[in-house]
């Protein structure tokens, strides 16, 4: 295979010479020491002047490839890149260990000529410029900013494809680039941290990186370093986990071997799982719920109508964008490109519910503030909370509300600790908030778990529980969770013990939560113990609400021995921002109401959304039915085995699934067609109840690929 190390060495800020050194690059061999084939070094860059020839040695090890780099010369910063050819499966993409006690440097008069002639051991250096002049020197025009990486170091990098990679993280769909950039860029903070470079430095470091290969604007370069460089590099120096560890936590075991430190298990009580029996249909007349579901509302304090709307930042439509003419300008009720919610829309909608629906109660998941994630601080996301609480209370005054916690709750987003990180690390900050917003509805015995992990249980009535879950704790994202993965806060323990009342109790319990456990932005080893969880209490958890994707979709749960058969689903609710490419939208469910024996069980749920395209050019909200499942489906019932005949109608017959596709986006003019490549895509995602598995897929394989 081709393996390329790349590594950045700066000595400005020392008086000794920075050569020789010896770097130590950390390899999975196949079993015994392999000799290199081959190796060019393409370029390397001194900022003072051009280099012709450096001296290069290396050996290999079982496991390290050690490379000693020689020079007469004495150098202030270079870029080093090693491209070579080997049976290496895996090269870490920046050394461990760099010794300063390297051999004595050898002198050009004493270098054999043999050294020279073998090309294998030869570092060439090619100019960034035909005369050989600095980047600085040979720039032309005014420009606000020096460029301070080489030309070639950008050149080269954009093979790694960082904007998608940037798409990828946006999307939840890691790929190969995105563990090679893993693991590449976790190797270089670490040896930075190695080698006793300050937390400025390296931020110092990447601002610079992200500026000039062009990743973001510099401003949103600058804030998201600011934002992020404790939190990051505190972890990073922290960790016990290896490099291939964290990638694999990151991306996914595809971008690296599980470890026993990523594999744990909750344990179970000793009581046996009950038969499993069939969920009754409620009689004719029996009384029903109606319970609404809102999620990821995003809503943006400073949406400005008219705002440049392609202002080339992760969020856009705001004060302090471009006022713009024509297509380019903000609409009044939000914008299906990179814009969030606007304070008319959310009221809008909100009087719209409180006018036209009696509810029981409110699911609210999560997600409240804006996508400017590289502005934003502890104070922006309290006085969110704030607002959005004072909006339910305004429009829902007597009506109970259960809320989960989203992901960009946190400063900064994704960052939950968990219970053992003290101080001013600690979580705390947010937690006291929620039981304060969030006691506006529930009862007063919540508080000792929310403080601890933002996780309750509530006894709606006699026979029926509501379980909310912070899925922030199975969050590959949530930089934390590398100090340690095995069920932080005990939250997932914590819920067997509360099942396993309620199964005592005989009574039925609705799971609520962000993230919904079977998409890959959850942990997998979290997930698949989530899962094992749901199996054994089948009989008693009757229904899950998520949101977090922001589409309008599900995800079905199998035994694990008998995988064909379905034993429970999770709703995955629409988002309410447009971001990106959506219409704004909520859901009113029906559920088997309050009464003896009921099942407690989802009858049906119907699909309201405002036409943005619609709204924002007559200038008025309108708010409609978009479909009701029940319905637009024919199903008998919304038991799991419903939708997992739904899916195998789907695979079958193209209609039906276009028709969930246009639900899956609210009927968006602007969102893209989908083809066979994208069906199989997101079919596989709904019988997918593990993440990280693609199991599931595979045992139906015959079924949805036959067509």
């Amino acid at each position: 295979m081709l393996c390329s190390l790349f590594s950045i060495f700066d000595n400005y800020q020392q008086k000794e010479n920075l050569w020789p050194r010896t770097l130590v690059y950390r390899c999975d061999t196949t079993t015994v020491p392999t000799p290199i084939r081959h190796i060019n070094i393409r370029r390397i860059r001194d900022k003072a002047k051009p280099l012709n020839l450096i001296p290069f040695s290396f050996i290999t090890t079982t496991n390290y490839l050690i490379c000693t780099i020689h020079t007469p010369m004495k150098m202030h910063r270079i870029w080093l890149l090693l491209i070579f050819h080997c049976i290496f499966r895996t090269c870490d993409g920046g050394p461990f260990w760099m010794f300063k006690n390297a051999p004595t440097p050898i002198e050009s008069t004493n270098v054999p000529s043999s050294f020279y002639d073998n090309s294998d051991r030869l570092i060439y250096f090619e100019s960034d410029t035909n005369q050989g002049n600095s980047i600085k020197e040979s720039r032309t025009g005014p420009t606000p900013r020096e460029r301070t990486l080489p030309l070639f170091l950008v050149r080269f990098l954009s093979i790694f494809e960082l904007n998608r990679v940037v798409r990828e993280l946006e999307t939840s769909s890691m790929s190969s680039v995105s563990c090679f950039v893993c693991k590449w860029g976790i190797g270089i903070l670490r040896y930075l941290l190695a080698a006793g470079a300050t937390e400025n430095d390296i931020a110092s470091k990447v601002e610079t990186f992200c500026i000039d290969l062009h990743i973001e604007s510099e401003r949103v370069c600058k804030g998201v370093v600011e934002t992020f460089k404790h939190e990051i590099l505190h972890v990073l120096a922290k960790t016990n986990f290896t490099l291939i560890e964290i990638c694999a936590v990151i991306v996914g075991e595809s971008c690296g071997e599980s470890t026993p430190d990523l594999n744990w298990t909750v344990s179970f009580t000793p009581v046996p799982k009950p038969p499993v029996v069939n969920v009754p249909l409620p009689k004719p007349g029996a009384p029903v719920l109606r319970v609404l579901h809102l999620s990821d509302t995003h809503f943006d304090m400073y949406y400005k109508e008219g705002a440049d709307a392609e202002c080339g930042e992760p969020l856009c439509c705001r004060m302090g964008d471009k006022i713009m003419n024509g297509s380019r300008a903000a609409g009044k009720w939000g914008d299906y490109r990179k814009c969030d919610t606007p304070l008319r829309t959310i009221e809008s909608m909100f009087e719209h519910i409180a006018k036209n629906f009696k509810l029981d109660y409110i699911l609210w998941t999560g997600d409240l503030p804006p996508h400017d994630i590289w502005n934003q601080s502890r104070t922006d996301q309290i006085y969110v909370l704030k607002q959005t609480t004072k909006l339910f209370m305004k429009y829902f005054p007597n009506v109970p509300i259960f809320p989960a916690l989203g992901n960009h709750e946190g400063a900064p987003v994704n960052s939950f600790p968990p219970p053992f990180v003290k101080g001013n690390d600690s979580i705390a900050w947010l937690y006291d908030e929620l039981i304060d917003a969030w006691g506006n509805w529930l009862p007063n015995y919540t508080t000792p778990t929310i403080r601890k992990g933002a996780f309750y249980s509530v006894l709606v009535s006699p026979g029926f529980r509501i379980i909310s879950l912070n899925l922030n704790y199975c969050n590959n994202r949530n930089w934390w969770l590398l100090l340690n993965t095995t069920d932080p806060a005990e939250e997932l323990q914590w819920l067997i013990y509360e099942l396993q009342y309620a199964e005592f109790k005989k009574e039925k319990v609705h799971i609520i939560g962000h993230i919904p456990p079977g998409m890959e932005d959850c942990i997998k080893i979290w997930s698949a113990n989530y899962y094992k969880i749901i199996n054994r209490f089948e009989s008693t958890i009757a229904s899950q609400f998520f949101g977090h994707t922001h589409m309008d979709e599900f995800e079905i749960f199998y035994d694990e021995v008998d995988v064909t058969r379905p034993t429970n689903l999770a709703y995955v609710g629409p988002s309410v921002t447009p971001y990106v490419g959506l219409n704004p939208a909520f859901r009113i469910y029906t559920i088997d109401g309050l009464y003896t024996n009921s099942s407690y069980a989802v009858l049906d749920h119907e699909n309201y959304m405002m036409d943005l395209e619609s709204a924002n050019k007559n200038g008025t909200a309108s708010w409609f039915k978009l479909y009701s499942a029940k319905d637009s489906y024919r199903m008998n019932s919304m038991q799991p085995t419903d939708w997992d005949k739904l899916v195998k109608q789907m695979v079958a017959d193209d209609t039906i699934f276009q028709r969930y596709y246009k639900y899956y986006h609210r009927a968006s003019s602007a969102f893209p067609t989908c083809d066979q490549k994208c069906k199989h895509q997101l079919l596989c995602a709904v019988i997918s109840g593990k993440s990280h598995d693609p199991s599931q897929c595979y045992h139906l394989r015959k079924l949805l690929y036959k067509t």
